[in-house]
């Protein structure tokens, strides 16, 4: 299933965004949290300072000399209780709450900080040395966690949210974000939708993006083939229509000409004709089907695709010879192993054509040769004939469809060597129409792209 652009790019994005959303509000809460702790715990130090001043040493005894008031003052806070307690040198308390104690006495004027529990509560406390004598005591000051708990509360909804505003107005700002950028591609597809199945002219890719030119590339290029087998695809119908309207009037006029005749011998010949006729309509019908196949985006070929060109000939020799003797021609054959770069049918019309043409053009008692041999890269196919030669001037115009040069005997129909251009095109061939070494008569050379694998090793046969 095909998946949305939209919907891929938020999902790369989003969770990529939250990601560094949430550790954008952890590094915040962190920040914000730790100078707030650090205050309140100077707090307890300055009260830890304040009682550490009140602490004396009578009969080699600490003693915490704190008055009622004093102790008040300390115990007075808005959300939290206060603790407080003195311990003597050996970690033992003298005075004040039950706080719990740290391992050890911390020397004179240092602090330790710790967390632990009284009466079932959290409690954060702040031990600090003071001497005692020639010894350090201990002043502990504690409070529970209250204010702390609000304070992280505080801290956590002032950082979460102004993040989800951040986060709400960023989406929005994606989805119409990701929808702008995509708005080109609509516009394209907006475009090609309204277009009718008959508007190939290419699309402006100035007014692509960048990312989107490729794309955009890709379709002219399509719609180029599509233009030039559309193209094709008319001139063809037209062609059949006008070639096809002429020998089928005819074929009509002969067949109501012997539905009115009751002599034999003349509804004989009129049969005859008819035949004729529908012969030739039959060969212009196969050769305009042959044609429309060879043209350009008509033929969807595999270009690794390759054929044996000695196996093509022999394919069908036996019907070139027979039809070579019946007007008493000579027709020889030559082949080496070839194998080229073309579709095998495609192939074999292309070498069909040309062998009909000298066997409908030479006169009687006259000789043609076919020949194949590789040439390098190339395969190269001779058709030789001794008739009456093609005029200089007329050797590109043979090529024209339905053109037959002035004079021209037989009943052909133009197409042969136009078919022979078009597959020679569609291959990469090329078709030259020469002179044998004799000065008499007709050569035509096309040269074939071979195969990689095509076989070096020579064979000849002869067919007379």
């Amino acid at each position: 299933m095909s998946a949305s652009i939209r919907r891929s790019l938020l999902g790369w994005l989003v969770p990529a965004f939250a990601v560094m959303l949430g550790i954008g509000a952890l590094a915040a809460y962190y920040v914000a949290l730790r100078p707030a702790l650090d205050a309140y715990d100077q707090a307890l130090t300055d009260d830890a300072l304040a009682l550490s001043a009140s602490v004396h040493v009578v009969d080699g005894k600490p003693v915490l000399d704190l008055p009622p008031q004093a102790e008040q003052l300390l115990r007075t806070e808005a959300y939290d209780r206060v603790y407080y307690a003195l311990r003597g040198p050996d970690g033992r308390r003298v005075s004040g709450d039950p706080i719990p104690g740290p391992p050890s006495v911390p020397a004179d004027g240092r602090r330790i900080v710790y967390e632990d529990w009284l009466h079932d509560e959290p409690i954060r406390v702040i031990g600090l040395g003071t001497a005692c004598g020639a010894e350090a005591c201990m002043v502990q000051v504690a409070e529970t966690m209250t204010k702390r708990d609000h304070l992280r509360g505080k801290i956590v909804l002032g950082i979460l949210a102004p993040a989800m505003g951040v986060a709400v107005v960023t989406l929005l700002l994606i989805w119409f974000g990701i929808g702008r950028g995509l708005a080109p591609l609509m516009r394209l597809s907006d475009e090609i939708r309204a277009r009718s199945h008959s508007d190939l002219h290419p699309l402006d890719e100035n007014a692509a993006p960048s990312e989107a030119r490729a794309l955009v590339s890709a379709i002219n290029r399509l719609l180029a083939d599509l233009e030039v087998t559309s193209t094709a695809r008319r001139r063809f119908l037209a062609d059949a229509a006008h070639q096809l309207r002429t020998p089928l009037a005819g074929i009509q006029t002969q067949a109501e000409l012997a539905l009115q005749q009751n002599d034999p011998e003349q509804l004989r010949r009129t049969l005859q004709r008819l035949h004729q006729a529908t012969l030739r309509t039959a060969r212009l019908a196969n050769q305009l089907l042959v044609l429309a196949r060879a043209e350009p985006g008509a033929h969807r070929f595999d270009p690794a695709a390759t054929c044996e060109l000695r196996q093509v000939i022999e394919a069908h020799a036996d019907d070139w010879v027979h039809r070579a003797l019946s007007k008493e021609l000579d027709l020889g054959i030559e082949v080496e192993p070839a194998r080229v770069k073309v579709d095998a049918l495609l192939m074999a019309n292309l070498v069909g054509n040309l062998v009909d043409n000298a066997i409908e053009y030479t006169p009687r008692g006259g000789r043609i040769t076919l020949r194949c041999r590789p040439e390098g890269r190339w395969v190269r196919l001779e058709v030789e004939d001794n008739g009456p030669g093609i005029p200089a001037e007329e050797r590109r115009r043979v090529f024209e469809r339905f053109h037959r040069s002035p004079g021209t005997p037989g009943a052909g129909t133009g197409l042969g060597l136009a078919i022979v251009s078009e597959i020679a095109q569609a291959y990469g061939a090329s078709v030259e129409i020469t002179e044998p070494a004799t000065g008499t008569g007709t050569l035509v050379v096309v040269r074939i792209p071979a195969a990689a694998d095509s076989v070096p090793e020579r064979r000849t046969a002869e067919v007379s």
